[in-house]
């Protein structure tokens, strides 16, 4: 990753891209998301987002139509989620999955501001597991609320040698709550999960498939257990790899303005809605769009194995 801003020259305009931590992120300005971007403009954005994995984008007012035109640049865009959550979704636009807080805090009775106020990746339990997230701020906070990502293969390069070799032959299942059974505890997600049970077993170490760079492919709100090892083995692994991955050394958190949008790449980061505003009340509002993603392959080709459930295809929710 460079240190310092750069330029990306296209035919259209010229955008900058400037890093906003030391080794992940940048904030993207020069652009205007409500206009329809040419071909080369779409690829230097592609190459920004492998090379920081989150970007940030400011004063953007977009709509639905517009969000789901921005995510059609990196790849062919899903409806909202495989288990369906279509009262999420806005009128007419399948692909958002609207995060309100007012609606969970109605369904909870309690303040909730997010559905995984955890650190995960989004939707490993998919045996393809979506390769891109784009989320839109409404309304937000003015204070609190932000979002912190982390860098997996900044994670993968400061492991030991030694540990790389041992994780790169392990497989870890990934189901809906992870060890903890998070999502399992409000009533909607665990009727959701019962009805339409969705587990895949996944790669501890898995290649990207663009950039190539290895990460540690396991998360707290999916990973249950590392295949092959007893159950006490699998908890002290996944503990190691969950405080390895989490490390504030790796880390971006960025601050949510309204008409803000993020886009990271859900192969290589981890992510943690907030857990700061339970004792505020604020409203917060965002809408969320994914990209189609690829069966992860590890080192060697090896693929990720599906248990339960097929692949969430674009077009097949």
């Amino acid at each position: 990753m460079t240190e310092t801003s750069a330029r990306i020259a296209t035919p259209q305009q010229s955008i900058d891209v400037a890093p906003i931590a030391g080794h992940i992120g940048a904030e993207v300005s020069g652009i205007d998301l409500t206009q329809k971007q040419g071909s080369p403009t779409q690829r230097a954005l592609a190459e920004a987002l492998y090379e920081y994995k989150v970007l940030f984008f400011r004063d953007q007012a977009i709509d639905h139509a517009q969000q789901v035109q921005f995510t059609e640049y990196f790849g062919r865009v899903t409806d909202a989620h495989p288990l369906g959550y279509t009262d999420k979704s806005p009128a007419g636009y399948p692909q958002v999955l609207t995060v309100d807080s007012r609606t969970y805090a109605s369904r909870a009775g309690s303040r909730q501001y997010s559905y995984a106020s955890f650190w995960h990746q989004d939707v490993t339990a998919l045996i393809n597991p979506p390769a891109i997230t784009v989320l839109r701020a409404e309304l937000v906070p003015d204070v609190g609320g932000d979002t912190t990502w982390a860098d997996l293969g900044a994670a993968y390069d400061n492991l030991p040698t030694s540990l790389q070799r041992f994780l790169e032959g392990l497989y870890a299942e990934n189901r809906f709550g992870g060890r903890e059974k998070r999502w399992e505890k409000q009533s909607e997600a665990a009727a959701l999960t019962e009805q339409t049970p969705i587990i895949s077993e996944h790669p501890v170490v898995r290649v990207h498939p663009v950039t190539g760079q290895r990460l540690i492919y396991v998360n707290p709100g999916f990973t249950s257990r590392i295949i092959g090892l007893s159950a006490s083995q699998s908890d002290r692994l996944l503990d190691l790899l969950f405080a390895e991955i989490t490390n504030p050394a790796y880390t971006v958190r960025v601050r949510w303005t309204p008409n803000s949008v993020g886009i990271w790449d859900n192969r290589a980061t981890i992510h943690q809605a907030p857990t700061d505003l339970g004792h505020l009340d604020v409203v917060r509002v965002l809408h969320r769009t994914t990209v189609e993603g690829d069966i992860p392959l590890g080192v060697g080709g090896v693929q990720s194995r599906s248990i339960s459930g097929g692949p969430f295809y674009a077009g097949t929710a």
